[in-house]
């Protein structure tokens, strides 16, 4: 990490992450707070942690991490506790520096701002809570796809099929399930083209291209139904672009992503996981500006 002119830094870890949105989203957002915060990017592998969290372990210049892959799970280790989200999906995304009884200096929390970014991308696309009528479908069965039964557990579902390359490697994902009293079902990817009209929503988790070869094949879908795509580069996908001639609702990885941002300026600025920012729709609506999404006329739900 390179030295910031501004009294307190942020980045976003991971590997890759040159194309990563993060670093706008923040800096119009602390722009708006008048928060002398410098956000910016730190190329990180799993081996780089101990470095790293040893360099920022007083918490004094460092306000917080935003995590992405690979880091989601090993970053865990190394804090001193984690939300009931960063609990419950066994990831987190968010580091947080802060004060305890017991400690004379800041240490590190973890949380999950996913679960809420999925969440609120949801809502904002038309989404009602729980539909009896519906049931949902999630694509991959990694980190992120834990986030998204969360997400749907918090949206009032009980039933999720998880389609998924490999099914002999989802034990996260049964273990996740069984913390939140759902019930899962889980296919092999290949069969989605041929069930995707059952469902509503549908949250995909795959990795850029990675739904090319099957959404080819994808001919008829829900009525209406959303699907949310966290892949935002390239966008218009090709599972988006195809879902939505078939008359489906199509959200870009952009909207969680803008929403999950939110919840991590909270607690990057000293504010709680559930407490309002000052002024926070026109923070939103800069950040959104920012990245060159439409405006909002409402607040966010904040999701606990």
């Amino acid at each position: 990490m390179t030295e910031a002119a501004a009294a307190r830094r942020a980045y976003v870890l991971g590997h890759p992450i040159a194309h990563s949105l993060s670093p706008v989203l923040h800096a119009a957002a602390y722009q708006v707070l008048k928060e002398n915060i410098a956000y910016a990017r730190c190329d990180t592998l799993p081996e780089d942690l101990p470095a790293l969290m040893d360099e920022a372990e007083d918490g004094e210049a460092i306000c917080g991490f935003s995590v992405t892959m690979p880091l989601k799970t090993d970053i865990i280790r190394y804090l001193h506790s984690t939300t009931a989200l960063a609990q419950v999906t066994g990831a987190v995304n968010t580091v947080f520096w802060r004060k305890t009884e017991e400690a004379e200096v800041p240490l590190p929390h973890g949380h999950n701002t996913d679960v809420g970014g999925i969440v609120n991308a949801l809502l904002h696309a038309g989404l009602e809570t729980y539909q009896a009528t519906t049931q949902p479908a999630i694509l991959g069965g990694g980190a992120t796809a834990i986030s998204a039964l969360a997400a749907l557990h918090r949206l009032g579902y009980t039933r999720v099929t998880v389609y998924a390359r490999s099914l002999h490697k989802l034990s996260a994902i049964y273990d996740a399930a069984k913390r939140l009293s759902l019930e899962v079902q889980a296919e092999p990817l290949t069969r989605f083209a041929e069930d995707c009209a059952a469902y509503y929503p549908v949250i995909s988790t795959l990795p850029a291209h990675a739904a090319d070869d099957f959404a080819k094949n994808i001919h008829k879908v829900y009525p209406h139904a959303v699907l949310l795509d966290v892949a935002y580069d390239p966008w218009p996908s090709q599972l988006a672009q195809i879902w939505e001639r078939c008359g489906g609702c199509v959200v870009s990885g952009l909207e969680m992503l803008l929403y999950q941002a939110l919840d991590q300026v909270r607690v990057f600025t000293g504010h709680a996981t559930d407490q309002r920012l000052p002024h926070e729709l026109d923070v939103l609506n800069a950040m959104c500006a920012a990245v060159n999404l439409a405006p909002r006329e409402q607040l966010p739900d904040i999701v606990r």
